[in-house]
């Protein structure tokens, strides 16, 4: 029986590790790409053939996507029954008015958050270009994508950039007979270290702390786990990829 393998970034922790884990637990083989390795994952398999986990900058982008784009192009299509990429590493730069984040912040947060996304895309793409068997890209966005917020301008520019960015490679892709399923999806609130992150800023330079920390005290925050289910689950509905741009929260 065939297997779908999923290549997944930002695997080690957050609602990336439960995304692993979850896929792991579904019989798919599993690329995991992030800076470290994963007791966690590792713990999660029935065989060792089931993960590979690559210990990558995703900053360094080239190289990124040149490891994923030579791994694609030593498989045979017939092996799989279907193949994913789900991008779900980024980084919170430092919570501040742009005047006071380093350049070097700066071109780190797009770096992760959306050159990278790009290019890993890119790589997937065109290495499995004519296959056959379902192809999905899912990329992971957020509410800040879709709503400014101050002192998070370099993290809301990313993720903007990735709805964008997903519409335009959704285009492209619908004009091919066998054309990749791309969604950029925002998963909710999650209570990862982002939000610990976010909620423990100073006041002075973060106006919207108060929000993050009611929806904390408020119980609003959704696990990490749950968070991966209801992704996933978008992941496999009939109508994925319809609209490209999309909300766990939608119906």
């Amino acid at each position: 029986m065939k297997q779908s393998l999923t290549i997944l970034t930002g695997g080690s922790r957050g609602m990336g590790l439960a995304m692993g884990q979850q896929l792991l637990a579904d019989g798919h083989v599993l690329v995991s790409i992030a800076r470290k390795s994963s007791d966690a994952l590792a713990q999660a398999v029935s065989t060792a053939e089931q993960l590979m986990q690559w210990q990558q900058d995703l900053a360094d982008t080239g190289a990124s996507a040149d490891r994923l784009r030579t791994f694609l192009g030593s498989l045979q299509p017939d092996d799989w029954a279907s193949i994913t990429l789900i991008n779900n590493a980024g980084v919170i730069p430092e919570i501040a008015p742009i005047s006071q984040v380093s350049a070097d912040g700066i071109a780190n947060a797009m770096r992760v958050g959306l050159e990278a996304p790009m290019a890993l895309t890119g790589a997937f793409l065109a290495a499995t270009d004519g296959w056959t068997m379902p192809r999905k890209v899912l990329n992971i966005s957020s509410g800040l994508g879709r709503k400014a917020m101050a002192s998070q301008a370099s993290y809301c520019a990313a993720k903007a950039g990735m709805d964008l960015f997903t519409r335009c490679v959704a285009l492209e892709e619908a004009g091919k007979p066998h054309g990749a399923k791309l969604c950029s999806l925002a998963p909710g609130v999650i209570d990862t270290d982002m939000q610990v992150h976010l909620r423990s800023a100073n006041p002075a330079g973060f106006p919207d702390i108060g929000n993050f920390q009611a929806l904390h005290s408020g119980g609003r925050l959704t696990s990490p786990a749950d968070a991966a289910r209801r992704v996933l689950a978008w992941l496999n509905r009939s109508d994925f990829g319809e609209n490209p741009v999309a909300d766990v929260r939608d119906n």
